[in-house]
């Protein structure tokens, strides 16, 4: 009887096989066959395998089910919205005429999807893009220099901004309310979840710095504690790596945190000093930003003079919150 041998070379997502026949005394031999079996996974599949770790058979029909149910319910919205706007009158006539409203209600017919902004390739908001570019001529001059051309979609985030303030027209509210229906929008919750303080007052104020006094530094620490005089005679302590003299005679934006009494007056310490906390913020910060724009409180920043006659804009977070979208 003749002797075979089966070779087998197991991977983690293949596997290769050969049947030899081999003659030790002639030392000669011969293949019967040979093959291979690819396992198709993808990488983080076989990562867990690797791992030693077991797949759920229905994870990947879980997964495909939640981005159907998610696509379904974006159409239904869109429908729902079509026929809203078309009963008001906000859709353009290039957009309305492709929406099926009679059997359909609000889907769009067969082989169209048309775009509200563009009417067979032109786009129907040029006085807005064109106030756009002016806007940006004038404060954000970089933006187009060299001739940089700027995409006419852009025009959608200027309307939602000028919405805020000044009237736009009926078919630029359609444009972007089917935009936020299509993002979702997104639920401002950064402040809203924080609790009222009702014996803590925030302001913002813009105060020139008058003068910047360095206390001795300590041992075995780089950084040294400040005291800044401001106008209205507040003194602001902060400590840093980076001397703060450049400060002198210029003027910065604070977000000054005062501690109040039950009966709104403010709190003192043993030495009767007011007790207030001081905050340099950054551009971006988010309490300043919120502060002075408002966008995410029903709130209107209030410029008006204080004591010291220097300029200063107050809005008390105790005003009623309400969900925006994020513009």
């Amino acid at each position: 009887m003749k002797r075979k041998i089966l070779g087998l070379d197991l991977g983690t997502n293949s596997i290769g096989w050969s049947l030899v026949e081999p003659n030790f005394v002639d030392k000669q031999g011969k293949i019967l066959g040979m093959g291979s079996r690819i396992i198709p996974m993808s990488q983080d599949i076989l990562g867990e395998f690797g791992a030693g770790n077991s797949v759920s058979q229905t994870a990947e029909r879980t997964k495909y089910r939640g981005v159907r149910r998610l696509r379904e319910r974006f159409l239904l919205r869109r429908e729902r919205l079509h026929r809203i706007l078309n009963i008001l009158g906000f859709l353009p006539n290039h957009y309305a005429s492709q929406i099926d409203f009679k059997k359909k209600f609000g889907k769009f017919k067969p082989e169209t999807e048309p775009k509200l902004a563009y009417n067979e390739g032109n786009f129907i908001f040029k006085n807005s893009f064109e106030e756009m570019l002016l806007d940006f001529k004038n404060h954000q001059p970089h933006i187009l220099a060299n001739q940089k051309k700027v995409p006419s979609d852009w025009t959608i985030y200027y309307l939602r901004k000028k919405a805020l303030s000044h009237k736009i027209e009926k078919e630029e509210l359609a444009w972007i309310l089917l935009n936020f229906n299509q993002k979702r929008g997104y639920y401002q919750l950064r402040g809203e979840e924080e609790e009222e303080n009702p014996n803590k007052r925030i302001e913002f104020y813009s105060l020139k710095i008058l003068d910047v006094l360095a206390d001795e530094p300590q041992k075995g620490k780089s950084e040294i504690w400040y005291s800044l005089v401001l106008e209205n005679g507040w003194v602001y302590r902060r400590s840093s790596k980076i001397p703060l003299f450049d400060w002198k005679d210029k003027t910065r934006d604070f977000i000054v945190t005062t501690d109040l009494n039950d009966d709104g007056s403010i709190k003192t310490d043993k030495e009767g000093n007011e007790k207030r906390s001081f905050r340099a913020p950054k551009e971006d910060d988010w309490t300043l930003l919120r502060t002075i724009s408002g966008f995410s409180l029903c709130c209107v920043p209030k410029i008006h003079k204080n004591e010291s006659n220097s300029p200063l804009y107050s809005c008390p977070f105790s005003v009623t919150r309400t969900g925006k979208w994020s513009l």
